[in-house]
């Protein structure tokens, strides 16, 4: 796996994308921010498949901003085949939804969530939540090594 500099957003609603395309440049963050909008784009993002046939899977996000209630294959299938897989399986995996169940919470930590934010409604809110989360997994968080590893 080697750490590109980029973010992946797995988002359905346009209107989360936007507000996180905001807080994102509120908060300064340079990163490139990939958008995908359903679980079969992350699946085919994240691995080099499908569409994103080409793209080099060992290229990993350095963070993955993921929605859980998504179309085609749902965030819950989408972390579990993230931690199973060994080009993915250290990326950091923030789990970013309007659920408020337990179960969802408890499912994502249980599958290797590294954290569970639930979406503020009030936009200066998910400002400061956006801001923490880039601050942390983006600057003070420290990625494991580069490890290379064969495409199977």
């Amino acid at each position: 796996m080697r750490l590109s500099s980029s973010v992946l957003l797995v988002e359905d609603d346009e209107d989360h994308t936007l507000l996180m395309r905001r807080a994102l440049d509120r908060a300064r963050v340079a990163n490139p921010l990939v958008v995908v909008n359903d679980g079969e784009a992350a699946r085919d993002y994240l691995f080099g498949i499908g569409k994103h046939a080409g793209r080099d899977p060992r290229d990993a996000p350095v963070l993955v901003l993921l929605d859980l209630k998504l179309p085609k294959i749902s965030g819950i299938d989408i972390l579990r085949r993230i931690r199973a897989h060994p080009f993915t399986e250290h990326i950091p995996v923030v789990v970013l939804t309007t659920s408020d169940l337990d179960e969802d919470l408890v499912r994502a930590y249980g599958l290797g969530a590294n954290s569970f934010v639930r979406k503020p409604v009030d936009f200066d809110a998910f400002q400061r939540a956006v801001e923490r989360i880039a601050l942390y997994w983006l600057v003070v968080n420290q990625p494991p090594p580069a490890i290379e590893r064969e495409v199977a």
